[in-house]
């Protein structure tokens, strides 16, 4: 008989608060022609100017990923997002729709057994899709639980074939200054750039997002691929990835750059570990006046302490 021991934070999925619905006349009907779009053949979809991986979506669910607190309203979710590349406030979801994710194409390269490029919409028919339920913590102190859809990291790493010698993962963003007004501002070290070690790059939480609430990734949240670390600060998770690069030495990521003091390489949540100007012993949860104590890596101890044995010391939490 076969037992299966879950973490100590999951609790069954059916106790999960289901996301609420906000129907409006708008949504009700860009809902009914997804909906219409989605049982259609990819290539019509696309012939139409729909999303080609309509048909994807809702993916299967990965039961082993459940939540301790109610999925954050989807509405709610889309409307309250950081993309500098489209600005700093908090409402960019018409700026970033600007951004034009077809056609969208992958390189990948450095050390790996042979570079090649591929296109979002073929690479995301070659590896499994699945949808799980994850806490997001961004630096800020703000919190939100989503239910994300995409690639495991762990499959596209062996789908890329990196070799022995690669010891980090290094991704990067478009590079559009016509389109992201963000980009013209060049006190910021653009394009946008974030790692992993390789050893994080093989761990089970980290997915490769292309979906949202059971439908493709729009273009606030990063659309069409981005990363998700959740044990990580938000900022960790980069946005519409055009380029995957295995290296050896530890890359310089975005925030990095600016203020290493602040926006670390490591970025492992820690409610012990203040940032500079402000506590990150609680979090607020989108959606309520509540505040909730932080967990250790947000709740994923369980599955990412081992990562850092022998690594001690504050910088793995900055």
């Amino acid at each position: 008989m076969l037992i299966k021991n879950r973490p100590g934070w999951a609790i069954p999925e059916s106790q999960a608060t289901p996301e609420s619905v906000f129907v409006n006349r708008r949504s009700f009907m860009a809902g009914g022609a997804g909906l219409i779009a989605g049982t259609a053949l990819p290539q019509l979809a696309a012939a139409q100017g729909a999303d080609p991986t309509l048909d994807l979506y809702p993916a299967r669910k990965n039961t082993a990923y459940t939540l301790d607190r109610p999925v954050t309203d989807e509405n709610l979710a889309a409307n309250y997002n950081n993309y500098y590349e489209f600005g700093t406030s908090k409402d960019i979801v018409a700026s970033s729709r600007r951004l034009v994710s077809r056609p969208w194409t992958i390189t990948v390269d450095g050390m790996v057994e042979k570079p090649f490029e591929i296109g979002f919409d073929d690479l995301v028919r070659k590896l499994p899709l699945e949808e799980r339920l994850y806490r997001f913590r961004c630096v800020e102190a703000w919190a939100m639980a989503v239910p994300w859809t995409g690639i495991p990291l762990k499959a596209f790493v062996d789908f890329a074939k990196p070799l022995s010698s690669a010891k980090y993962i290094r991704f990067e963003t478009f590079l559009n200054p016509r389109i992201a007004p963000g980009q013209s501002q060049r006190w910021y070290p653009w394009p946008y750039t974030e790692g992993l070690t390789m050893a994080e790059a093989g761990n089970e939480l980290p997915l490769l997002v292309t979906g949202i609430y059971g439908k493709p990734i729009p273009s606030q949240h990063g659309a069409p691929i981005r990363l998700i670390t959740p044990w990580k600060y938000g900022f960790k998770s980069v946005k519409s990835i055009t380029k995957i690069s295995f290296v050896a030495e530890r890359p310089k990521t975005f925030w990095e750059g600016l203020q290493a003091s602040e926006y670390g390489f490591w970025a492992n949540v820690n409610p012990k570990v203040p940032h500079p100007r402000w506590s990150q012993a609680s979090e607020q949860v989108l959606g309520t006046r509540e505040r909730q104590p932080t967990q250790l890596f947000n709740g994923y101890a369980e599955q990412v302490a081992g990562l850092y044995k022998g690594l001690e010391g504050e910088q793995l939490y900055l």
